[in-house]
């Protein structure tokens, strides 16, 4: 069987972020703030998660949260799908499909 597909998000610039925001990020993710400020740094994933499984209903709605807690903070990030062990950057508009697609409308 194919592995499922995930999507990650990760915040580019290596930008250090404040407590508030920090905290804000924490209340979507579920990562500690020491987690994201290192994520952050190293350029690695804030979120990511695996799609169409039996926490999807759970996952899609943080997706779309950090997204627009980016958007809305101003920051650079990209969008990335893994697939069959093959990463691809996508944009958020074809994120939003994607989740639309499983059935969470945004």
């Amino acid at each position: 069987m194919a592995d499922s597909p995930s999507i990650a998000i990760i915040i580019e610039g290596s930008p250090h972020l404040p407590p508030p925001l920090l905290k804000e990020l924490y209340g979507i993710t579920g990562r500690s703030s020491v987690e994201l400020s290192s994520a952050i740094i190293a350029g690695r994933n804030v979120y990511a998660a695996a799609l169409f499984g039996n926490d999807h209903v759970e996952v899609a709605p943080r997706l779309e949260k950090t997204a627009v807690f980016c958007e809305r903070n101003h920051l650079r990030f990209r969008v990335e799908e893994t697939y069959e062990n093959e990463i691809s950057r996508i944009d958020v508009a074809t994120m939003r499909g994607i989740l639309e697609s499983a059935g969470e409308p945004f």
